[in-house]
This record gives structure tokens, sequence and C-alpha cells, in this order.
């Protein structure tokens, strides 16, 4: 493959991965939340597309990961944006392998009452709001890594 083929690969990984970060969370989750009712159904709907928009993640990550590193070879170290896709996956992995089982056990443990309902609301609240504000980072470092990785591309298309 060609390094254009390879830059272009990257680029709609990076992008599908953001834009899914941003659709999950900003459009799909709270339109869930307004139209269905009952909000036990629209929060296991919504983390079924968090859980999805994790492993695009993973796998689109990993992908940029690799398409960095065969760009860039040592030099990739030296990159912000390398760093940044590496912060990010990390996040990714703590949240879906770490913040959402916890979670996940808290709901359990709760059934058959909604979670926010039950004993378990508070600690649910405190690990969901810890959830959200990885999510939130995230997505601004996606915004960032998407802006510093399209003014390289205008940098270097100058070259």
């Amino acid at each position: 493959m060609t390094k254009r083929l390879i830059a272009a690969l990257q680029a709609i990984a990076l992008t599908f991965w953001v834009g899914a970060l941003w659709t999950s969370g900003f459009l799909v989750a709270p339109t869930l939340f307004s139209v269905i009712d009952e909000r036990t159904l629209a929060g296991t709907v919504a983390g079924r597309v968090f859980e999805m928009t994790a492993f695009t993640g993973i796998a689109c990550g990993s992908l940029v990961l690799l398409t960095m590193v065969y760009l860039h070879r040592t030099e990739v170290l030296r990159r912000a944006a390398f760093w940044i896709v590496v912060i990010m996956l990390g996040m990714v992995m703590v949240g879906q392998f770490g913040l959402q089982p916890v979670m996940a056990a808290l709901r359990e443990q709760a059934y058959p009452l909604d979670v926010m309902r039950s004993a378990e609301g508070e600690r649910f609240a405190h690990w969901h709001a810890a959830a959200q504000s990885l999510y939130l980072v995230q997505c601004l470092l996606g915004i960032a890594l998407v802006v510093l990785t399209g003014a390289q591309r205008v940098r270097g298309s100058r070259d």
C-alpha cells in the first residue's frame, strides 16, 4: 500500500471513531431518553450503543496507531497526535473494562428495581458520573486529534 492510501485509511478510521463518540453521546443517548418513557429501557439501549462505540473506538484507535507507526516509524513517539490516541484508547479501555462492569454489577444487585430507585442508586450515580466525565474528555481529545491531524495534512500538502 502506498503512504497516501494508508494516510487516507487513518483519516477514515479517525473520522469514524470521533464521529461515533460525538453521535452516540450527544445525539443518540439524549434522544433515547427523550423518546423512551421507561428510563431503564432507555438506559439499557444507550448502554448497548456506548458498548458498540467503545468497541468501534478500540478497533479504529488501534488502526490509527498502527498507521501512525507505519507512516512515521520511530519519530511517532515525538508526535502529540500519537499520544492523544494512546490516551484515548486507554480511556476507552478503562471505561469499557473498568467502569462498565462495576455499573452492570450495581444494576444487577438492584434488580428488579431500577438501579436509581434502589439502595445502590447513589453508588451507581457516582460511577455513572465518572463514566460520563471520562467520555466527555475522550470527546474533547477526539476533536483536538481531528484538528491536529487535519492541520498536519494541510501542512503536508503544501510541502
